[in-house]
C-alpha cells in the first residue's frame, strides 16, 4: 500500500493596491495641532494613502487579489477558499467582505469568510490557510489583508489620525509536495486582558448604535499609545527570538525581515534587538503609515516589485495588533521573482 505524500503550504505570489490620494504631514498640520517634525520623530511616517469616498475595503482588496492571482499563474477556478483580514469591513457585520471580494473578482461557489485580528490579520490568515491546505481540505487559498482605516479614524484626534492609512495586500497560498517550498513555522497568539489598548468601542453589542455613540465618537478607533508601544517592542522581539531558536536559524540568515509597519521606532527597536542590518529590515511605514492587516503584504509587495525579493529567499514576518494579538512566520518565497 503506497503512502500519501505530505502536503505543505507554499507562499506563491504577492499583490497590493494603494489608493491614489496622499495625506501628508503638512496636510495634517492644517487639520490638528501637530507638526511634520513631531510626527516624523515619533513615528517615522511622512505620508499615508487615503481611499476615495466611494472606494471601499472590498474594492482595494479586489485589486490586490487580481494581481496576486495573475502573478501566481493559478486560474481563478482553481481557487477553493478566499479569506479576508480586516477591521474595516464594507458592512457591519454581514455580508463578509470576503464574499463581496469573491464576487468582484469573479470567483463563484467557493467558501469565503473574514477574520478579525487587527494588525496581526495577515499572519493569522497564513496560519488559517496553512491549516486548510496541510489538512488536505483546500489546495489554493487566496488571502487578503485590506483596510479603509480612514473610515474609523477621528481626524480631530491627533494621537491616532497621524498613524493610519488605507490599502490592501493579497497572496496566493498553494499546496505543494516540495518541503523546501513550504511554510517552515508559524506562531500566532493573543491576550484579551489588554483589549482596551486598541479598541473601536462601537457599534457592537456593548455599545449599539445610538445618539450617545455619535456624540462621544465611540465609532472611532481609540488607542493607549505609550502602553501599546512598550508591549509591542517586548512581545515582537520575544516572539521572533523564539521562532528562530525553535527552528535553529540565526537572525543573520534572514534576508528579509518584514515587521508590521506601525511605527519606525518599534521596527528599529526590534531590529536592533535581533542585531539585524538595515538591508535585512523592510521599512515602508514612512510612505504608507499603519495600514493594519494590509501592512505586511503591502511591504512584501514593495520588495517584490523592486526586485529585492527572489524565489526561494527566506522571509520572517512579525506582527502585533489589537486584541491584543501577535504572530510571526518563517517561510520561503515560493513564487517567481520579478
Amino acid at each position: 500500500m503506497s503512502q500519501t505524500k505530505p502536503v505543505y503550504a507554499s507562499f506563491r505570489s504577492i499583490g497590493a493596491y494603494v489608493p491614489e490620494k496622499i495625506l501628508t504631514n503638512a496636510d495634517l498640520e492644517k487639520m490638528v495641532d501637530t507638526t511634520d517634525e513631531w510626527i516624523l520623530k515619533r513615528t517615522g511616517i511622512k505620508e499615508r494613502h487615503i481611499a476615495a469616498e466611494d472606494e471601499y475595503t472590498s474594492d482595494m482588496a479586489a485589486k490586490a487579489c487580481e494581481l496576486a492571482i495573475e502573478r501566481s499563474g493559478i486560474a481563478k477556478d482553481e481557487i477553493d477558499l478566499v479569506i479576508c483580514a480586516t477591521v474595516t469591513p464594507d458592512y457591519f457585520n454581514m455580508p463578509s467582505t470576503a464574499c463581496i471580494i469573491s464576487d468582484k473578482i469573479g470567483i463563484r461557489d467557493v467558501q469565503a469568510f473574514d477574520i478579525s485580528a487587527a494588525c496581526s490579520g495577515f499572519v493569522y490568515l497564513l496560519s488559517v490557510a496553512k491549516a486548510f491546505i496541510e489538512s488536505g481540505m483546500k489546495k489554493n487559498v487566496l488571502i487578503v489583508g485590506a483596510e479603509k482605516f480612514s473610515s474609523i479614524v477621528d481626524y480631530t484626534d491627533r494621537t491616532t489620525c497621524i498613524l493610519f492609512g488605507d490599502g490592501a495586500g493579497a497572496a496566493m497560498i498553494s499546496a505543494t509536495s516540495n518541503k523546501a517550498e513550504g511554510i517552515i513555522d508559524l506562531h500566532a497568539s493573543a491576550d484579551g486582558s489588554y483589549a482596551d489598548f486598541l479598541v473601536t468601542p462601537a457599534p457592537g453589542s456593548v455599545n449599539p448604535v445610538s445618539q450617545k455613540v455619535l456624540d462621544e465618537g465611540l465609532q472611532y478607533v481609540q488607542m493607549k499609545g505609550n502602553e501599546t508601544f512598550k508591549l509591542a517592542v517586548k512581545t515582537l522581539t520575544k516572539d521572533v527570538k523564539e521562532i528562530l531558536a525553535k527552528n535553529e536559524i540565526s537572525a543573520d540568515e534572514i534576508p528579509h525581515f518584514i515587521p508590521h509597519q506601525a511605527n519606525y521606532r518599534i521596527i528599529k527597536a526590534v531590529g536592533d534587538a535581533l542585531k539585524m542590518t538595515e538591508e535585512q529590515v523592510v521599512v515602508t511605514v514612512g510612505k504608507y503609515g499603519n495600514t493594519s492587516a494590509a501592512s505586511i503584504p503591502m511591504a512584501l509587495n514593495d520588495i517584490w516589485e523592486s526586485g529585492r525579493l527572489q524565489e526561494g529567499e527566506l522571509m520572517l514576518l512579525d506582527t502585533f495588533g489589537g486584541g491584543l494579538t501577535w504572530a510571526s512566520a518563517l517561510l520561503p518565497f515560493a513564487g517567481k521573482s520579478k
